[in-house]
């Protein structure tokens, strides 16, 4: 990998793993625009502080939008979701794994 292409995902990754950036953008990822109190209630467990915060940074990353109808992911990230459609069923076969241990 190239030193351009770590930056990037370096980049990516630092905004992605700030606290509850992924369930933001997971909230939206059925296409249809939230408003700030619906999305708050969609993340769960998010101060408001916190949500403008992640609203912010995600806009600011081009990866948000807020028109009238609410907020909704752009194009952009509308692409990393659907590269990050896989997450779903990996979640629950590593969930069903776990359980396997813990039984």
């Amino acid at each position: 990998m190239s030193t351009k292409e770590n930056v990037a995902i370096g980049s990516l990754l630092s905004l992605l793993e700030s606290r509850y950036a992924i369930r933001v953008l997971w909230a939206l990822k059925d296409g249809h625009p939230q408003t700030f109190r619906l999305l708050q209630d969609s993340v769960g467990k998010i101060t408001p502080n916190t949500l403008n915060t992640r609203l912010k940074d995600l806009r600011e990353a081009g990866l948000l939008d807020h028109g009238n109808t609410g907020y909704h992911v752009t194009p952009m990230g509308a692409d990393l979701l659907k590269r990050m459609g896989d997450l779903s069923a990996f979640a629950t076969k590593w969930a069903a794994s776990q359980a396997k241990k813990s039984a």
